[in-house]
């Protein structure tokens, strides 16, 4: 057993604030909220003197951490004990689990499969395991996300916890590269006492269907990222972040999630001949700068299909930095190298940005103000576990133009946005686009019924509620039988 930790592989604590479930009422109605307390008090009752540990590979950054914001904060405003960690690796670890991400949507990554690989993979959380299980007591819950945590199994079964693996990827249809990544995970999940997914087409044929379940992710409707922004507010926090060239006569103001106020103190990078006036119509995808999300597909389209035909403008939006996303930096390079290669008439009106995270409440606003002020939000990805940021602009009334892959046909229904059931078809892509952008009432009809569409799926109380029965089901259970 390994006594020795690497600094570089010990766990990390996350702080998320209390957030009033009381405030969900008058978004979701009282029924459901009175669903979601009483589920809440039949498990606080029977979990007394135990803890929940949520563990994932990042605090920020994309829509696990997003939610576990949310969701933690939620769970101790209900009075039950829950603690969210973070793993500690090292850049080599996050390539091996990079490259099971792309495996599990499908698609054959860079890296290959090996002794030395899984060695790596065992050696990092086999650190991050001998700490978690200097806090964690016989008897408490602890939820994996993803692969980067699932190696965490076996040691946390032999603790006497109750273990559930929470995958937020997947595929509907399997294939050579699925079969490797899931055959790599298969000897550390089978420790697990349950399994959650987002999609019942992504559960594995091995995995015992009675320790299965699916539950959606949900957005947070209070959260910096989605709660209301007047128009004004919006112009002004783009401005002040130089993403539109707006006149900001003050440093605006946007609420916290601890309550507090904040002001724009960071502008994000930005590659562009010019700014987009505040009155032009902006396309807008927000993702991680990751090719699986295919914005250089969304800029090409753009160019070759949307440009010559139509008025506004496109904006690729990512993170600066991404800790368990080593391939993001190289993308994002690849977009500024494809940009620079387009005729000038269609760099004037492309604009890749950058959006700065050293303050995580400063980035989830700007994203809020972007999907806010767009005219169309796209999600042209190649894969998708769920995609959540469908979700979070049919939230703010935009109306979205979205592959139909993984989780994304399960937000957009009939008449809630537009799928196009060919990711690689640039042509559709931008057809569709030229459609939306010059029908401003069926941008109003799709955006009205797309806010509804969230509040009546993807709010956090329902995911709350299906947690509470898997786990309530589960302390019946030994932990590891």
């Amino acid at each position: 057993m390994t006594t020795t930790i690497s600094p570089t592989h010990r766990l990390s604590a996350v702080t998320a604030t209390a957030r009033p479930v009381a405030a969900l009422a008058a978004v979701v109605g009282q029924q459901r909220h009175a669903r979601l307390l009483s589920a809440a008090d039949d498990f606080r009752t029977r979990f007394a003197g135990h803890t929940i540990w949520t563990v994932s590979s990042t605090a920020s950054g994309g829509g696990v951490a997003e939610m576990l914001q949310g969701l933690v904060g939620y769970v101790r405003d209900l009075d039950i004990d829950i603690r969210w960690l973070v793993i500690g690796a090292d850049p080599g670890f996050f390539a091996v689990t990079k490259h099971l991400h792309h495996l599990l949507h499908g698609f054959p990554g860079r890296l290959r499969l090996g002794p030395d690989t899984a060695a790596h993979y065992e050696d990092v959380l086999a650190d991050n395991a001998q700490d978690l299980i200097g806090r964690v007591h016989p008897g408490d819950i602890v939820l994996l996300h993803d692969p980067q945590t699932a190696g965490l199994a076996p040691w946390l079964t032999h603790a006497g916890v109750h273990v559930v693996w929470r995958s937020h990827v997947g595929t509907d249809l399997q294939n050579a590269a699925t079969r490797d990544g899931w055959a790599f995970l298969r000897p550390y999940l089978q420790h697990a006492d349950a399994y959650v997914f987002s999609r019942r087409a992504f559960i594995p044929a091995w995995l015992p269907a009675e320790r299965t379940r699916v539950i959606p992710p949900s957005i947070d409707p209070f959260a910096p990222k989605n709660r209301e922004l007047s128009p004004d507010t919006v112009r002004a926090l783009l401005g002040a972040a130089g993403l539109i060239d707006a006149p900001v006569t003050a440093p605006p103001v946007y609420p916290r999630r601890d309550g507090g106020s904040g002001m724009i103190a960071r502008r994000a990078t930005v590659v562009a001949e010019s700014l987009p006036g505040p009155d032009e119509p902006l396309v807008v995808q927000v993702s991680r700068w990751d090719p699986l999300k295919d914005m250089a597909g969304v800029m090409r389209s753009f160019a070759e299909y949307v440009a010559p035909h139509a008025p506004g403008r496109l904006m690729l939006a990512g993170p600066a930095l991404v800790s368990d996303d080593p391939e993001g930096a190289l993308v994002r390079a690849a977009c500024v190298q494809r940009w620079r290669g387009l005729p000038r008439q269609f760099r004037e009106r492309i604009v890749l940005a950058s959006l700065p995270m050293d303050d995580v409440d400063e980035n989830a606003v700007l994203v809020n103000a972007l999907q806010r002020h767009a005219a169309v939000v796209t999600q042209k990805s190649l894969a998708e576990g769920f995609g959540l940021t469908v979700a979070e602009a049919m939230w703010k009334g935009r109306p979205v133009l979205a592959s139909a892959v993984g989780g994304i046909p399960d937000q957009i229904t009939e008449g809630t946005g537009v799928l196009l059931p060919d990711p690689s078809d640039l042509s559709a892509f931008g057809v569709a686009l030229c459609g939306l952008l010059s029908d401003p009432a069926t941008r109003e009809r799709l955006g009205a019924a797309a806010h509804e569409r969230v509040r009546t799926a993807f709010v956090g109380d329902l995911h709350l509620s299906r947690y509470a029965e898997l786990l309530t089901a589960l302390l019946g259970v030994v932990p590891g039988g």
